[in-house]
């Protein structure tokens, strides 16, 4: 029986890829594990609660032909700083043990672009990796700790890609909260306006890993993004033109919003939770300036861009996604 285990499958990312890969009808079998349930189960899955913290029970399933690895703590800021190596790097390496005790040979595993660190210049995959967050420093240990099982015996094989801003339905991150602010007329540019965002359509994402997949080498390491670098002012063009959204009424002083930032942070610090900060409001002024160069070397074609991925969204949008 042919069997693919999805860790992370209760997230934006996996239940996607759970939907694709039951609609594909390659496996006879599709496990989800997660530490909650999911919000939209897929029907046939088979959810299993664990936690990747701990070292995971061999009999958790039977043996996978392939393994994903999607479980992270990504948003940053967030989260204590030990709690990204928790999750991240022991994860990483607790599931590396369970591949081995299963005799696993395929691990596909989702990085971050955050392992090259915050500037403005072009990042291809061949770039110096330079990470200054936690988040960043462990992902990229992540990596390194798939990458050593990979090279333990040469049938196996590891795709790992390093997606930007990842949107779609129920993605509730970035592209939502952009989408409903542009639909009440709320949104102003941050600071500027030709900030580049890369970014790509989940649906895209999860054709890449099966297309990285299909290559031949035993280590598929690339970047994830539309190869347009598409900028702010873009982007909000974009939105406009799949689904009528108001277009931004100017551009905000970077200075400004970290002024206005100040009060908010006061409240976070009482345990008033918002999510608004200085560091935050700086990462919008920062172009993540992606190169797909490996996608593109190795013939990879996009099936979508950025304003027919918008349209598709739209067709398949939550209420709570902000631009049903």
């Amino acid at each position: 029986m042919s069997r693919a285990v999805v860790f992370g499958g209760a997230g934006f990312i996996g239940s996607h890829l759970l939907l694709s890969l039951k609609e594909s009808g390659k496996f006879k079998e599709l496990v989800s594990v997660d530490l909650v349930a999911p919000r939209a189960p897929v029907e046939t899955v088979n959810y299993k609660i664990a936690d990747i913290r701990q070292p995971l029970p061999v009999d958790l399933c039977q043996a996978p032909d392939v393994i994903y690895n999607l479980a992270a703590i990504h948003r940053t800021p967030g989260h204590e700083t030990h709690e990204y190596y928790e999750t991240n790097v022991a994860g990483a390496t607790h599931i590396c043990e369970f591949a081995r005790a299963l005799g696993v040979k395929k691990i596909v595993f989702t990085s971050s672009i955050a392992v090259y660190g915050p500037d403005e210049a072009p990042k291809e995959e061949t770039t110096p990796i330079a990470p200054q967050s936690a988040y960043g420093w462990s992902k990229l240990l992540a990596e390194q700790i798939q990458q050593s099982w990979q090279q333990e015996a040469p049938d196996r094989k590891l795709v790992i890609s390093r997606p930007a801003v990842v949107f779609g339905a129920g993605e509730n991150g970035n592209f939502t909260r952009l989408a409903g602010a542009l639909k009440k007329g709320f949104f102003l540019y941050p600071g500027r306006k030709d900030t580049i965002k890369a970014c790509g359509y989940v649906d895209e994402l999860i054709r890449s890993f099966d297309f990285m997949l299909g290559q031949e080498e035993g280590q598929s390491l690339y970047n994830f993004c539309y190869p347009h670098p598409y900028t702010i002012e873009e982007i909000c063009q974009s939105f406009e033109r799949a689904g009528g959204l108001s277009r931004p009424r100017g551009v905000v002083p970077l200075p400004l919003m970290k002024l206005a930032s100040l009060p908010f942070e006061i409240l976070n610090a009482f345990g008033i939770r918002n999510g608004i900060n200085r560091a935050r409001i700086q990462k919008l002024v920062v172009s993540t300036n992606i190169v797909p160069a490996k996608l593109k070397s190795s013939g990879y074609v996009f099936e979508t861009d950025l304003d027919s991925a918008l349209k598709n969204w739209r067709a398949t949008s939550l209420i709570e996604d902000g631009f049903a």
